[in-house]
């Protein structure tokens, strides 16, 4: 499938702010020396992006002086504090739909949204029980028994909306549709079966990745789900100090970060 497109437009936020700065007669110096004056940056992200984003958030701190506080939640529930009026200065999604969401509802600076990372989809085990899984119906029917699959809710968690789809997509929903918990995020999921309490889940690779106490055992082919990505955006009202941080996220150190965490490039 085709990865999503979506702008990237830090040049045409600076025009914007020196465009107002020549309507305004301030000078643009001024301008962008006040916003990057500010100490403190709120990002509203998606829960598996928790790692990654603390990791860049304390290597931006460190070049920058400027402390970025995260608040992390499924997309769906940040996506609506954000709507609802919720203090933040960018938000970054776990899939395009919640972005679109919140764009429309005129919450972000148009053009500003740009995808900063992808990921993998996965079935995780708890670490004792890392035998490999083939994506067939007696094979995973056998391998839950008397246990469940947990996955994220699929009308609210985008981890969830992918694991339907591809689950769908290979003939396996209907099948395993009784034996499902639908958790609130997948950081929940993927706590679920580091616990043991269920006896797979359906994580992302990079959740996989962080997390010593599961195993990969099966990987959903990239065809069998939309294009799994991760668009930021900035928030109406952020300034010139969050549009550089939102610029930082494409940054190689950024890159970097994201690529040792276990996501893909979103290109």
């Amino acid at each position: 499938m085709n990865t999503p497109s979506l702008s990237r437009p830090f040049s045409s936020f600076a025009r914007r702010v020196a465009g107002l700065a020549v309507a305004t007669g301030v000078c643009l110096g001024a301008v962008l020396s006040s916003a990057q004056a500010a100490d403190k940056l709120t990002v509203f992200a998606a829960a598996s992006m928790k790692d990654a984003l603390t990791a860049i958030g304390d290597l931006y701190k460190s070049e920058t002086g400027t402390e970025v506080v995260f608040s992390f939640a499924s997309s769906s529930v940040v996506a609506r504090q954000i709507t609802a009026g919720a203090p933040a200065d960018i938000f970054v999604s776990a899939d395009v739909k919640w972005m679109d969401y919140v764009s429309k509802a005129e919450a972000i600076e148009e053009g500003t949204a740009r995808i900063i990372a992808g990921n993998s989809l996965v079935v995780v085990a708890p670490v004792d029980e890392a035998k490999p899984l083939a994506l067939e119906k007696e094979a995973l029917l056998q391998r839950i028994g008397d246990g469940h699959l947990a996955i994220g809710s699929p009308e609210a968690v985008p981890a969830g909306r992918y694991a339907k789809a591809s689950l769908t997509s290979l003939g396996l929903w209907d099948a395993v549709e009784g034996k499902l918990v639908h958790m609130e995020n997948v950081r929940v999921t993927l706590a679920s079966v580091a616990r043991g309490e269920v006896a797979l889940g359906i994580v992302y690779g990079s959740d996989a990745a962080i997390e010593p106490r599961v195993a990969v055992v099966a990987t959903f082919p990239d065809d069998s789900h939309a294009p799994i990505v991760y668009p930021a955006g900035l928030v109406k009202g952020a300034g010139a100090e969050a549009a550089g941080f939102l610029e930082y996220l494409s940054s190689p150190a950024a890159r970097e970060v994201f690529a040792r965490l276990g996501f893909k490039s979103g290109e």
